[in-house]
């Protein structure tokens, strides 16, 4: 079906959801004085025909004339007005059948008996009270997916964890690392606060500093404006990083190979100017004191269905001997699929990609996301024998501009002996 056709078809849909809740939105304020029902119809209206007009914008525009971040909102506003009006109509339609199979019970009834049904001492009618309890659970996702955007997109929090390694060598216990990852420059809206974070992650005053990929949505133009943002990310130690998997290009359809290689060697010549230490299935040996550590990091790699492009036998090459060794991989998966299993010397793994789906409850003792349906290990610390894995919440967001309840995070870890 083409899209001409699909689209209208669409709105059509959409719209047809707006005329069954808005019937509930008529019940909810009959009592309304009349200046009062005109504000509330208003506004839903108004709410709808900008949402249906964003919606054919996005599909039947140029690209090119509105950022990028526009269109983005242009979706979210679709998402979050017919997700909050299809869980409004849930309710109506449960409502509706269960009125029906009611008003079939008394026609059934009446056959066989002439007593009126009593309706007395009803404050409120079953219906008004329906289209009430509609709106109101409609409303909860839509102030929800809000909140997020205006508050938890860049609500930045530190979360700390001391990291217990038995090897570890002396001159190294109480070294302070700092792990940001999954910047997503393509989706920010709001530089200052951005910026803000990265104050926030220098008040620390880490002694190294590692991003564990996704620096871009898509394309390398997305971080130009932000460079001198994450060129003031600086440690005594290094920044060191590495690739994730939307690093690479693959989800957008590029004018040639040639120009998605060209974009990718923008993405890392971005890393290089911002000063930070760019590995590529590679190691650095670092020393403190002549105590060497071993940091390795090697390009995406995960056990679904996410491209493989990283090799952990290169980047684990020349430091069997070490003592200590801290990874960088995008994907956490990669840590049970191969570390765990053919790399038991690697103390500390430490990921991102999940971004905790950017959704969940946190609280001391509970801890749920639907990422957790996904990923066995999605956020936080984990361990298994002496081997631990660390997998941050992301700096960033992708496609939903916000954060409902897993806030963007900026890990300080220190290193201690056992």
């Amino acid at each position: 079906m083409s899209k001409i056709i699909l689209i209208p078809l669409v709105a059509v849909i959409l719209l047809l959801i707006d005329l069954y809740v808005f019937q509930a939105v008529k019940i909810a304020v009959q009592n309304f004085a009349p200046v009062g029902k005109n504000i509330v119809f208003g506004l839903y209206w108004g709410f709808t025909v900008i949402t249906i007009v964003g919606f054919f914008l996005y599909h039947f525009t140029n690209p090119d004339l509105f950022s990028r971040i526009s269109r983005q909102f242009m979706l979210v506003l679709v998402f979050m007005n017919y997700l909050s009006k299809s869980v409004a109509m849930i309710i109506l339609v449960l409502g509706d059948l269960f009125r029906f199979g009611e008003w079939a019970f008394y026609q059934i009834k009446d056959q066989f008996s002439n007593s009126p049904v009593s309706n007395e001492g009803k404050k409120i009618t079953r219906s008004e009270f329906i289209a009430k309890s509609a709106l109101v659970a409609g409303g909860l996702p839509l102030a929800a997916m809000s909140f997020g955007i205006i508050s938890g997109a860049h609500d930045y929090r530190i979360r700390r964890k001391s990291i217990v390694i038995p090897n570890l060598p002396k001159a190294w216990h109480g070294v302070k690392v700092a792990q940001i990852s999954d910047i997503h420059s393509g989706s920010f809206w709001n530089k200052v606060a951005v910026e803000g974070g990265v104050d926030m992650l220098m008040a620390e005053k880490p002694d190294m500093v590692f991003f564990t990929g996704d620096l871009v949505n898509n394309e390398a133009k997305e971080v130009e404006k932000y460079i001198p943002i994450f060129s003031k990310v600086k440690a005594d130690l290094g920044v060191f990083s590495t690739l994730g998997n939307h690093d690479y290009g693959d989800y957008k359809n590029w004018s040639s190979e040639k120009a998605k290689a060209q974009n990718l060697a923008d993405v890392k010549e971005a890393h290089k100017i911002m000063g930070w230490d760019l590995l590529l299935d590679e190691n650095r040996i670092l020393e403190v004191d002549k105590e060497p550590l071993a940091i390795l990091g090697v390009e995406n790699w995960g056990a679904g269905r996410f491209a493989k492009y990283g090799e952990i036998s290169k980047a684990y090459a020349g430091t069997a001997d070490l003592p200590a060794k801290i990874l960088l991989s995008h994907d956490p998966s990669h840590w049970d699929a191969q570390i765990r299993k053919d790399y038991p010397d690697i103390d500390l793994m430490l990921a991102g990609h999940t971004h905790g789906f950017q959704f969940g409850v946190e609280v001391p003792g509970f801890k749920w996301s639907p990422a957790q349906y996904a990923y066995k290990q999605w956020a936080g610390l984990y361990e298994e024998g002496n081997q631990k894995l660390y997998v941050n919440r992301g700096y960033g967001y992708l496609g939903y501009p916000g954060r409902i309840g897993i806030p963007p995070e900026i890990t300080i870890l220190e290193l201690k002996q056992s």
